[in-house]
C-alpha cells in the first residue's frame, strides 16, 4: 500500500515538473496530411521528458490535398486560437476547366464535362468583378458543416444531397489569370472566414460557361500570419527540441488589433481570482481615445450612459511585459478578467 502510494506520489511529482509548451508555431502544410494529422505532429515534436504539449489545436482546417500556412496554438495559445479562426485568409488555386468532381477537387470523382469557350481577357476581368465583394455561397456537400448532429460530407458519401442555404462571404481580394494549359485558371484570393475555395473555383468555371474543380490549394496568409513565418514538419524534425520551441511565437499571436493595459502585481493577483476592478486612473488619453473610437463616440446623454456599461476585449501586462490574459474594459474604468493565462 505504502508502494503504490509512493510510485503515485512520484508520478504527480513528475507531472508537476512538466513545462507546459504554449505559444503558436506557423507550420507549412504539405499535401496529403489533415489539419489534425499535423497537429498530432507538432505535439510529438514539442514534446519531452520536462516539456507537456498535450494541449494544441489549430486556426482552421486545411484539406488533405491543399499544403500552406497552418497555424498550430499549443497551451495556453488555445484560448485566443478564434481570432485567427475569425480572421481574413489569402489562397492560390489551380482551377482545371472543362471537369467537375463530386468534391470540388482533384481527389474526388469525376461526374460531368463540359466543353471550354475561348476566353478571353475581358472575360476573366468581368468574372472577377462579379465575384468580388460581399456575395453568398452554397457551402458544399464535401464539408464539415452540421445537419441535425450528422456532417455533410457523411451524407454525401452516402449518396444523399442535402439543401443548403447559401451563406454571404466576402471577397476582400480577388485576381484570375489563364494558365499555361487552355484549361487552367490560376486564382488568387483573399476571403473572409467560411469562404470555400473549391465551390469559388467550381462557381467561376461556370460564370465563364464550363466547369471546374481545384487541382492545387495553397494558404499563404491567414490573419496577420504570413507563409514566409512558415516552416515545414520536415524542417521542424530536423531540429533540436530547443531549436523547435524557440519557433514558438508568443501566447498572444494570434491577438491583433487590441489596445493593452499594464497592471500592478497586486491587481494581477486580483484579476486572477476573477475579481472585478477599477482602473480609472490608469486610463492614459491613448487608451480612452482607443475605447472611445471602439465603442462608439454618443453625445447624448442616454447613449453617453449606455457607451459606458458597454465594453471591449483589451490585453493585459504585468509591469514586467509579460502576457497576463484579457479583460474587459468599459469607458468608466471598470475591468473584468475575460481570458487569463495560467504559467
Amino acid at each position: 500500500m505504502t508502494t503504490n502510494n509512493t510510485a503515485s506520489s512520484a508520478q504527480s511529482s513528475n507531472k508537476a515538473q512538466k513545462s507546459k509548451v504554449s505559444g503558436v508555431i506557423l507550420i507549412d502544410k504539405p499535401k496529403g496530411m489533415t489539419s489534425q494529422q499535423v497537429v498530432s505532429k507538432v505535439k510529438y515534436l514539442l514534446k519531452s521528458p520536462v516539456h507537456d504539449s498535450k494541449k494544441a489545436g489549430h486556426t482552421g482546417t486545411l484539406d488533405p490535398m491543399a499544403t500552406g500556412l497552418l497555424p498550430v496554438c499549443l497551451g495556453e495559445a488555445t484560448k485566443f486560437s478564434h481570432y485567427q479562426l475569425d480572421a481574413d485568409k489569402s489562397y492560390q488555386a489551380v482551377i482545371k476547366l472543362g471537369v467537375q468532381t463530386d468534391t470540388g477537387d482533384a481527389e474526388g470523382q469525376t461526374i460531368a464535362e463540359k466543353d471550354i469557350p475561348e476566353i478571353s481577357a475581358v472575360d476573366l476581368a468581368q468574372v472577377t468583378a462579379q465575384f468580388s465583394g460581399d456575395i453568398k455561397q452554397i457551402p458544399p456537400m464535401y464539408s464539415a458543416l452540421k445537419k441535425e448532429g450528422k456532417k455533410l460530407y457523411e451524407y454525401a458519401r452516402a449518396g444523399i444531397e442535402i439543401e443548403r442555404e447559401a451563406r454571404p462571404i466576402s471577397i476582400k481580394q480577388l485576381v484570375l489569370e489563364q494558365g499555361e494549359a487552355k484549361d487552367e485558371l490560376l486564382l488568387t484570393v483573399t476571403c473572409s472566414k467560411g469562404t470555400y475555395v473549391r465551390v469559388l473555383g467550381e462557381d467561376i468555371a461556370q460564370a465563364l460557361g464550363t466547369l471546374g474543380h481545384l487541382t492545387a490549394l495553397r494558404r499563404t496568409q491567414v490573419g496577420h500570419f504570413d507563409i514566409e513565418q512558415a516552416i515545414s514538419l520536415d524542417e521542424l524534425e530536423e531540429q533540436t527540441h530547443e531549436q523547435r520551441l524557440a519557433q514558438l511565437q508568443s501566447i498572444d499571436a494570434c491577438i491583433s488589433g487590441l489596445s493593452s493595459l499594464v497592471v500592478t502585481d497586486e491587481q494581477c493577483q486580483r484579476l486572477l481570482m476573477g475579481q472585478r476592478l477599477n482602473v480609472k486612473s490608469q486610463l492614459d488619453e491613448a487608451l480612452t481615445a482607443y475605447l472611445i473610437k471602439e465603442l462608439g463616440d454618443n453625445q447624448d446623454s442616454d447613449k453617453e450612459t449606455a457607451q459606458a456599461e458597454r465594453s471591449c476585449d483589451i490585453k493585459l501586462f504585468n509591469e514586467e511585459g509579460d502576457f497576463l490574459g484579457l479583460g474587459e474594459l468599459q469607458l468608466n474604468g471598470r475591468l473584468q478578467p475575460k481570458k487569463m493565462i495560467q504559467r
